[in-house]
């Protein structure tokens, strides 16, 4: 099953970046992983997937000793900020950071394993009660706090778009953060690029491809729908 799924994602993404003009190499795909069993992991791994998301530290910790060493793991969750030591070094991104505390946090942690963590700010671009995230008008002055870091580099925007049935209702969501991005670009802040934009997961990633995505965070659409009783 794992091995269909995962042809599928990639052949819908491969269409989506055509109908786009854009290159399939434009795009990664992170397999988010949050409630799978290892043996689950392994067996995309096997079909040749590298990069997998976690939503909580503790799954991260679990699964970095089991799984091989060449894995890539991406932090996509809300991350409190006394479990940030745990990952700082264990992790190649961090897409959740959406206060100035928790980049403080990082950048000391960080610091202490004299390492360079590149994140992503988390932009709750629909503005929903619900999510986590910086408004759209708090990023650029945040970034301006931020880019004096130096364990800490920001590489892009992140969000979560609302769950719809409709995958074209979020358009709109996407070419917000995108037209951001730009807009952030253009200000050539210093040790602030915005090559990544994470946005899109199993419901919406084709249309997140289309306008701009160049990471789609995919779960249920690879490994099935989630197990809830799991924490």
């Amino acid at each position: 099953m794992i091995q269909e799924n995962l042809k599928k994602v990639k052949e819908n993404i491969e269409k989506s970046c055509a109908a786009s003009g854009r290159e399939r190499e434009e795009v990664t795909l992170i397999a988010v992983s949050k409630t799978k069993p290892v043996s689950m992991l392994m067996e995309a791994y096997d079909c040749g997937q590298r990069i997998f998301g976690e939503n909580k530290v503790q799954e991260i910790m679990d699964k970095y000793e089991q799984m091989p060493d060449d894995v890539q793991w991406h932090m996509i969750g809300h991350l409190q900020r006394n479990k940030v030591k745990y990952i700082v070094d264990k992790v190649a991104m961090i897409h959740s950071v959406d206060s100035l505390r928790l980049a403080e946090t990082i950048e000391q942690e960080a610091a202490k394993k004299n390492v360079v963590v590149p994140v992503l700010v988390e932009v709750n671009v629909a503005q929903e009660e619900s999510k986590y995230g910086l408004s759209p008008e708090e990023v650029l002055p945040f970034l301006e706090k931020v880019a004096h870091y130096s364990h800490l580099q920001v590489q892009g925007l992140m969000t979560i778009a609302p769950f719809v049935e409709n995958p074209e209702e979020n358009r709109e969501v996407f070419h917000k953060l995108r037209k951001l991005s730009v807009d952030i670009r253009e200000k050539n802040i210093n040790n602030i690029t915005m090559s990544v934009l994470s946005m899109g997961m199993t419901g919406d990633y084709q249309v997140a491809v289309q306008e701009g995505a160049t990471m789609v965070r995919v779960g249920t659409g690879i490994f099935g729908e989630r197990n809830y009783a799991v924490r």
